[in-house]
């Protein structure tokens, strides 16, 4: 099996130097070359067509997780791996949506960066645990929010909610519910405020994701 090819992007030379000269040490690796930017990102994995390419989250003048996106996109063979120093779970799931194989922060032991490689080279995913946990907790915890949200609403909003589900305008759903159809009409603003919800669009989503319908 020949060697895995690694593309260093980093925007910063001293870096992506010591990147390549730690990798290269690994019998199984070599570096191809370097980039700093997108524009180069995207050259040079066109010129080398890399197996993994290591991909700081912040260039010159773009983002690393639009350049992963492009390459990604362009070169599917290619998988990336964002290395970073930023630890937030938004910026891990950017990443993911635009197709990282890998999110490792530049602290971990060096043991951890060749994990990486290694795994998503052969196409599997090796994400930060400590970030991945923040990540996990914070879903937790929206959830929770959600549930809590939800349990604010009294019976006859909760019936409301079902029928803006159903599609029914107010006037229907008055008809429905032998209600004044400016009475459904603060129903449907206090729905809105009490779920963080925006429209009767959002409303109908938001009862159909939960099977409100069973509730009522």
């Amino acid at each position: 099996m020949g060697k895995i090819k690694v593309l260093v992007v980093d925007d910063h030379e001293i870096v992506r130097m010591g990147l390549t000269h730690f990798i290269e040490q690994y019998p199984d690796m070599e570096v191809v070359d370097g980039a700093n930017s997108l524009g180069e990102a995207l050259l040079k994995t066109e010129q080398f067509r890399p197996d993994v390419v290591t991909m700081d989250i912040c260039l010159k003048k773009s983002s690393g997780i639009d350049a992963c996106r492009e390459i990604c996109s362009c070169f599917p063979q290619t998988k990336v791996i964002i290395l970073t120093s930023y630890g937030e779970e938004d910026m891990l799931m950017e990443s993911i949506f635009a197709g990282a194989k890998g999110y490792v922060l530049k602290d971990v032991g060096s043991d951890e960066i060749i994990r990486a490689i290694r795994a998503a080279y052969r196409d599997e995913s090796l994400l930060d645990s400590v970030v991945t946990k923040k990540l996990l907790d914070q879903m937790r915890r929206n959830g929770q929010k959600t549930h809590d949200a939800l349990e604010q609403l009294t019976v006859q909003e909760k019936k409301v909610l079902v029928l803006i589900a159903e599609g029914k305008t107010n006037k229907e759903i008055a008809e429905k519910i032998y209600l004044s159809e400016k009475t459904v009409r603060n129903y449907v603003s206090s729905i809105l405020a009490k779920l963080n919800l925006v429209n009767r669009t959002e409303a109908a989503a938001y009862a159909a994701k939960r099977s409100i319908q069973n509730q009522a």
